[in-house]
């Protein structure tokens, strides 16, 4: 990805935004600075430096519209915000805005980084919400000897030892009840989740916050 500022970053996603929900329609200045928080004259300003760099093409007086390149960059955006709108939520259990605080890290993650979430979240392809996730070309790697996984993404036949258990309150409670605890062995069967040989129940939910160190038998 082009070496871009956050705040360039930003417009780009948003275009992005704007496109998705009117794709044949050109991108009003006014339109962009309202859903910015910014004045008409600072857009004008920003797209006429993204337009340098052949980002956006600008019509003076109508709008913008974004590049291929552009384009391509504004929906990487928007997918790293959507990874770590599930990793936050579903896999680390935040409790603060989500998006917020996803819409800071965004702009700080690396191309490995975010194939890496990607590869810990399953390869998703909606949110939680049901919002598409922006494709790009990735690789889907095998199951692989020692890599974290939540419960939730083992395939079956597989499994590994629990290292991390991201719950609290009763979930806890309730995991505990189960036999979950860090260091045991689970497994994924075609009949079910094996924890040390036995068969347990477990929601989906819970699924996500349990962290497992995969282990290729």
């Amino acid at each position: 990805m082009n070496e871009l500022s956050e705040f360039e970053e930003m417009y780009l996603k948003r275009m992005w935004e704007l496109h998705r929900e009117q794709p044949d329609e050109i991108v009003k200045t006014t339109v962009l600075a309202d859903s910015m928080s910014v004045s008409p004259a600072s857009t004008t300003e920003m797209i006429q430096r993204l337009a340098s760099r052949e980002l956006v093409t600008y019509i003076p007086y109508r709008g913008s519209r974004l590049t291929s390149e552009g384009f391509a960059i504004g929906a990487r955006i928007k997918r790293r915000q959507y990874l770590l709108e599930i990793l936050l939520s579903d896999i680390i259990g935040f409790t603060g805005d989500v998006l917020d605080a996803a819409c800071d890290i965004e702009h700080s993650i690396s191309d490995e980084l975010e194939a890496s979430i990607d590869r810990l979240l399953g390869y998703p392809v909606r949110t939680s919400t049901g919002q598409r996730i922006p494709v790009v070309e990735r690789e889907v790697l095998a199951f692989e000897n020692n890599v974290l996984l939540p419960v939730a993404n083992i395939p079956e036949g597989k499994g590994g030892f629990i290292e991390i258990i991201a719950a609290n309150g009763p979930d806890t409670i309730t995991l505990a009840k189960i036999g979950l605890k860090t260091g045991t062995r689970i497994d994924r069967t075609e009949n079910g989740i094996l924890l040390n040989g036995s068969m347990i129940e477990i929601s989906q939910s819970l699924q996500k916050r349990v962290l497992v160190r995969t282990e290729v038998m």
